[in-house]
């Protein structure tokens, strides 16, 4: 994917593209291997969630393998600029990194599940890149939906970073934020799906080895 050309820093507000009021593609109407609609309304009882491990390509992938998510897309969270495109992302003047959202059904797998294959599927200690893509469109963020989600965040997060410091990493940089204020701008159609479009496609996701503890967000250490 794009290599950041200059050293990674965050825009600020004032700083960053303007944008614009509405997207400028549309998005794909189905997920092309689960075969659920992208678009809300998801069904009765579904939950989501949203998460960035780097390069959105990979990541998505990871999340659509699971058992119980319901569907999963691409786009641009937590940055300034609305509708965003992916080269301005990519430019470093939005402020967005690259998420997947997670529409999942709580019955099936929890957050807590989800929270460990996130963890687990890339390296949390890198700052604003992962492997060798640069950039502040590559860093580790959970954007919640409810206090019960922040609270299995956070708690995991300290957790894990335990375990990493066992093995001999540095701090995790993940930010965990509200998604309230952080609109999912959803990606172009070429980027949903991408390696079920293109199996050989680029992945860049990978992880630490280290091993998330099953329910690492509940247990009291």
């Amino acid at each position: 994917m794009f290599l950041y050309r200059r050293t990674p820093e965050m825009p600020t507000p004032e700083e960053a593209l303007k944008g614009r009021a509405e997207p400028g593609f549309p998005l794909q109407e189905r997920h092309t291997v689960l075969g659920t609609p992208l678009a809300p309304p998801y069904p009765s009882g579904l939950e989501v969630a949203d998460f960035g491990l780097g390069c959105f390509w990979g990541a998505e992938r990871t999340f659509w393998q699971a058992d119980g998510v319901w569907t999963t897309l691409v786009g641009y969270q937590g940055g300034h600029t609305p509708n965003p495109t992916y080269d301005e992302v990519c430019g470093g003047l939005t402020g967005h990194t690259e998420a997947v959202r997670v529409v999942y059904d709580p019955r099936k797998v929890s957050y807590d599940s989800l929270l460990r294959l996130f963890w687990e599927s890339h390296d949390p200690t890198q700052g604003f890149k992962q492997g060798n893509d640069l950039g502040t469109q590559y860093r580790s963020a959970i954007y919640t939906h409810t206090p019960a989600q922040a609270a299995e965040a956070d708690a995991s997060r300290e957790r894990y970073q335990r375990v990493l410091e066992s093995s001999g990493y540095g701090t995790i940089t993940t930010e965990i934020l509200p998604s309230e204020g952080r609109p999912f701008y959803y990606a172009e159609p070429y980027h949903q799906q991408y390696l079920d479009k293109n199996p050989g496609g680029y992945c860049g996701i990978g992880g630490t080895g280290v091993s998330c503890p099953v329910g690492v967000a509940r247990a009291d250490g």
